[in-house]
């Protein structure tokens, strides 16, 4: 029996990380074969969530190793991240290594914030894709964008669809599927509505106007910082 090649997978954590941006990528890398998960963050203090409780990383990143894969979630924290060189510098000197760099939701934005989406197709949130170009990037319509080593993936749910694609392109798409699989990944939601394109007018209307306007302002306000 061959034994897979260790792959080191790791997320950047950060204080106010959406957790399914970490979390449900997180569960299907997991699985394949050979993998190693690491968490690193700028200390070992727990990461507060967007969901009420608290992560702890494996590693700080004095002592993270390096990535075969480096995962850059998204969340409201972000704009914060965004200022913090210690943060910014640990995602450029680990991609400059890595065999991929990817990102979930507005991670894109560090990524970008570390020169890596200059020229690159790329995606992110539905209600942050118009400021891409502030990161030198141009804006995909697709819940995954490759382009070269770098994948970017859209809203939080869409951090399944960018590992599992992942994992067919490292290991082929019969271990993605079986991953998939196991996971039960088999997505039947009661509303054809996870997107603006489907979603009905009045309902997008009111999360942007409640949520994403607001947001938005403030990420553009810190890429422009």
């Amino acid at each position: 029996m061959t034994t897979a090649p260790e792959t080191t997978i790791v997320f950047l954590l950060f204080p106010g990380i959406t957790q399914l941006d970490f979390t449900a990528p997180a569960q299907a890398l997991c699985r394949m074969p050979g993998a190693r998960l690491v968490g690193a963050a700028k200390t070992l203090d727990p990461i507060a969530t967007d969901s009420g409780f608290s992560i702890l990383p494996t590693h700080d990143f004095a002592s993270a190793p390096q990535a075969d894969i480096l995962c850059v979630p998204g969340g409201h924290g972000v704009t914060e991240a965004l200022g913090d060189a210690a943060t910014i510098a640990f995602i450029a000197r680990q991609a400059a290594d890595a065999r991929w760099v990817t990102s979930v939701c507005t991670g894109a934005f560090l990524l970008g914030r570390a020169g890596l989406l200059a020229g690159k197709r790329a995606t992110t949130h539905w209600g942050y894709t118009h400021l891409l170009p502030l990161v030198g990037a141009t804006h995909e319509t697709a819940r995954v964008v490759e382009d070269g080593n770098v994948v970017t993936s859209g809203g939080v749910t869409s951090g399944l669809d960018f590992a599992l694609t992942l994992i067919a392109r490292l290991q082929g798409e019969s271990v993605a599927q079986a991953i998939q699989l196991a996971i039960e990944y088999d997505p039947a939601p009661p509303f054809a509505g996870g997107h603006p394109d489907r979603a009905p007018e009045a309902v997008t209307a009111g999360l942007k106007r409640r949520v994403y306007d607001v947001a938005a302002a403030r990420m553009e306000a810190a890429l422009k910082a």
